[in-house]
């Protein structure tokens, strides 16, 4: 074979690679090395015990908690003397209900999850393949999301300039 038509097929290679779709692009480029066990993933029930009545139980369901299950933090509680329910109640707690109802005094919106998921597959999308001609390991997710962090000195010059208090950042540097 001729040295031409070595370029052409690798690049008819790298060309069919390139178009391949990833349903989830990851950004980060860390991966576990070995195929062992997770020892994390392994969690000891609770000991069975034989119900007060039967008819007490609840019907089974697919994908439902049981008995046997770990519940470190309601067993965390309950050993502190709180109430362990108040873990898996969903409505807001009374104490935090001012500041939701700040946050959302200008609206809400139900379908923030969903817009949320759609502009992080978009910037996933875009940023996902930028490490092909680097050589050596690189993570794209930190220049995938720089343009989003928060430069803390800035945001608290600006409020500073705008009159707003900040009381738990450090004073102003005497200049």
């Amino acid at each position: 074979m001729t040295l031409p038509r070595k370029i052409i097929m690798i690049g008819l290679v790298l060309v069919l690679a390139a178009c391949s779709r990833d349903r989830d692009i990851t950004l980060t480029r860390f991966q576990t090395e070995g195929d062992g066990p997770d020892e994390f993933a392994i969690v000891p029930g609770k000991p069975l015990q034989e119900p007060e009545s039967y008819a007490e139980l609840p019907p089974p369901q697919p994908g439902a908690g049981n008995r046997t299950d770990q519940t470190p933090i309601e067993d965390g509680i309950a050993a502190l003397g709180g109430n362990p329910s108040v873990i898996t109640s969903t409505a807001i707690s009374p104490s935090d209900a001012g500041l939701v109802r700040h946050a959302g005094r200008h609206g809400t919106d139900p379908a923030i999850r969903q817009t949320l998921r759609a502009e992080d597959d978009e910037i996933r999308r875009r940023y996902g393949r930028r490490n092909l001609l680097r050589i050596g390991p690189r993570d794209d997710y930190t220049d995938a999301y720089k343009r989003q962090w928060l430069n803390e000195q800035a945001e608290r010059e600006r409020l500073r300039r705008a009159g707003i208090v900040t009381p738990s950042a450090p004073p102003p540097a005497s200049r």
